[in-house]
């Protein structure tokens, strides 16, 4: 696997201490995107939680993933949270070691007293004793939490620097974008008041094993969730069920829980699962599969092979402005470009880090992660492969057949209303759920690039 380092500067470990206000929690930053540029230190909150035990266990939720690995649990890994502020509420996100499970608590305005937050992303120190500090957290003294650096802190070259290098594998960066795609489909599929939900998320298996293996399925029926063999009308697929169990930390204050999931086509498919807090929401979105991350899935590769995808996404960073909710539609209307175009953008946006999905708003969030979208590309390889089978004249179109000669087979390529197939062994294993194969990318792109030259002439 490609990987890369990253290094996190903190100035000081995060820390929870005791103040004559209560307790104080200290999150330290790394260097982040803010509206004024980079800053080593960006400071985006300062000010009471409304409920710190909750928001202090949804914190632990978000750590607990990016420390886990559910599968090949052997290799251990841990990332520290990125943290973004969109003006009225903080975003803390993590991903799996093993890059199947995206994990995102929105703190929102009324969890943070009303105080308003600053903007910009950044990666926040969740050190174990913090940790430790963090689980001890109860009843309902006060919480005043701080994201950054003090306002009066002063910082010497000979300061203690805490510092982090971090092994940041490239699929991560494809997980991030893949995820964003794959919840954009979603729809809103059950929502359980908080005694089903509780009972429903302690049935689950808390462990891998004959149990939790392969996909599942659930249908909602009344205010609850029944377990089914096959994926029925309005069945919710349930992937590696063992995943979820970190909601555990959280059950006793949830008032509901949501469902999120694409239309049951009999194969399994993500699914993401919201738990409703006191000003708060917990989601963790899940792979297909507990030993398939989301990297592989294939879902940008069509917005990715679009000629116009990168020149628009220029267009439309330039519009966004750290807004928790960003609409297509009125970013179409801004930047006159058509709706389709614009999602397209902001999938190639996605594969940078730039833009999230936030399923309960139904709407991309602004966020800045240190990434680029090349690297993205670079590190596809259908993508990469389908740009050089276009660029070395292997495919041959004759009406809705194309022929792609790759190594030493030849493929066919068939497109009916507007979807393609192949003969390929990709397609006849995953049958496009994983995106497109790099012979059927090929063709894409060399209709389109015929397209505009027959435009031109």
């Amino acid at each position: 696997m490609t990987r890369t380092v990253q290094a996190l500067a903190y100035s000081r470990p995060s820390a929870l201490a005791s103040s004559q206000a209560g307790q104080l929690l200290g999150l330290e930053t790394a260097g982040g995107s803010t509206p004024r540029g980079f800053e080593p230190h960006p400071r985006f909150f300062e000010g009471f939680l409304a409920s710190p035990q909750i928001a202090a266990r949804g914190l632990l939720c978000v750590a607990d993933v990016a420390a886990a690995r559910y599968y090949q649990r052997t290799l251990l890994s841990s990332l520290d949270p990125v943290v973004t502020g969109n003006g009225d509420r903080l975003r803390f996100e993590s991903f799996s070691g093993c890059c199947g499970v995206y994990a995102r608590l929105d703190v929102l305005s009324e969890g943070l007293e009303g105080v308003g937050t600053g903007h910009g992303t950044t990666n926040v120190d969740v050190n174990n004793p913090l940790r430790e500090a963090l689980s001890r957290i109860a009843g309902d003294d006060p919480l005043h939490l701080r994201v950054g650096p003090q306002e009066m802190a002063v910082t010497t070259m000979d300061g203690p620097v805490v510092e982090k290098k971090v092994p940041l594998p490239n699929r991560w960066l494809r997980g991030f974008a893949e995820a964003q795609v794959a919840s954009a489909a979603f729809d809103l599929r059950a929502e359980l008041p908080a005694a089903e939900a509780v009972r429903f998320l302690r049935s689950l298996p808390r462990s891998s094993g004959p149990a939790s293996r392969g996909a599942q399925w659930v249908v909602p029926v009344g205010q609850t969730l029944r377990p089914t063999t096959r994926p029925a009308a309005g069945a919710v697929c349930l992937p590696g069920p063992q995943r979820l169990v970190t909601l555990q930390r959280v059950l006793r204050y949830a008032s509901a829980l949501r469902v999120y999931g694409p239309v049951a086509d009999g194969a399994a498919t993500a699914s993401a699962w919201e738990v409703v807090l006191p000003g708060m929401r917990l989601t963790l979105t899940l792979s297909p599969d507990a030993s398939r991350g989301f990297s592989g899935e294939g879902g940008v590769l069509e917005a990715l092979a679009t000629d116009d995808a990168s020149a628009d996404a220029e267009l439309v960073s330039v519009l966004l402005a750290w807004e928790p909710r960003i609409e297509p539609d009125r970013l179409a209307e801004q930047a006159g470009l058509p709706v389709e175009r614009v999602r397209a953008a902001l999938v190639r946006l996605g594969t940078a880090g730039r833009v999230g999905y936030d399923l309960a708003d139904a709407a991309y969030f602004h966020r800045e992660l240190p990434y680029d979208a090349d690297r993205a590309e670079r590190h596809n390889p259908r993508l990469v492969a389908a740009r050089q089978l276009a660029r070395e004249g292997a495919v041959v179109l004759d009406g809705e057949v194309a022929a792609v000669r790759s190594g030493d087979q030849r493929y066919q390529v068939r497109e009916r209303s507007g979807a393609l197939s192949c003969t390929c062994q990709w397609w006849a294993d995953y049958r496009g759920r994983r995106g497109p194969c790099k012979h059927a990318l090929a063709v894409r792109m060399v209709r389109r690039g015929a397209t505009v030259a027959g435009g031109a002439r």
